[in-house]
C-alpha cells in the first residue's frame, strides 16, 4: 500500500515506520498528538476515487498527513460506498492502533456522513456508527469529521 505526505512526496518506508517516526519526533518537541483517520471517495464515470488520511494533529499546533489513494471500477450505491469509505478507514486504523497505544496517542475514525437525515449519506449512519464503535474506536461523523470530509475530500476532487 502506497503512502505519500501531502506534498505528494512518497512514504518509502512502511507507513507504521513513518507514523511512529514522527510521534517520537513531534513528542520531543514537546507537542500532544491525537491521530485523526478518514476516507472520501468521487464517483468519476464508471471509476470510483478513494482517498485514505492519516491526520496528525498537534494539540493547538495545526498538523500534517498521510494519504492513500486507489481507484474502483466497482459499481455501487451510495450507501455501500460510504461503508467501503468506513471499511478502508478502519482497516488504517487497525493497523496502526497498537503503535498508538504505546505511546499513548488518542484515534478517531472519521465518517464522511452527514446526520441531517435529508442527506443520501445518512442511510449509511448507523451502520457505519455500529461498525466503528464495534471495533473499540472513537466515532465522528460530519460536521466533526474533518479528516474524511475536508482532507481526504481534499485528494478526491
Amino acid at each position: 500500500m502506497t503512502w505519500k505526505k501531502f506534498s505528494g512526496e512518497i512514504i518509502q518506508s512502511s507507513i507504521l515506520e513513518e507514523i511512529e517516526n514522527a510521534i517520537i519526533r513531534e513528542s520531543e518537541k514537546g507537542y500532544k498528538l491525537k491521530v485523526c483517520i478518514g476516507t472520501d471517495s468521487q464517483v468519476k464515470g464508471a471509476i470510483t476515487d478513494f482517498a485514505t488520511v492519516i491526520v496528525l494533529l498537534r494539540e493547538h499546533h495545526g498538523g500534517f498527513m498521510y494519504i492513500h489513494q486507489e481507484k474502483s471500477t466497482q459499481q455501487v450505491s451510495i450507501k455501500e460506498r460510504m461503508l467501503m469509505e468506513v471499511q478502508k478507514s478502519i482497516e488504517t486504523a487497525y493497523s496502526i492502533c497498537d503503535l498508538l497505544d504505546i505511546y499513548d496517542v488518542a484515534l478517531e475514525v472519521h465518517a464522511d456522513i452527514n446526520t441531517n437525515p435529508s442527506f443520501k449519506s445518512n442511510k449509511a449512519l448507523n451502520d457505519a456508527m455500529g461498525y466503528i464503535l464495534s471495533m473499540g474506536f472513537i466515532f465522528k461523523a460530519k460536521p466533526e469529521a474533518f479528516a474524511s470530509s475536508t482532507c481526504a475530500d481534499k485528494m478526491v476532487h
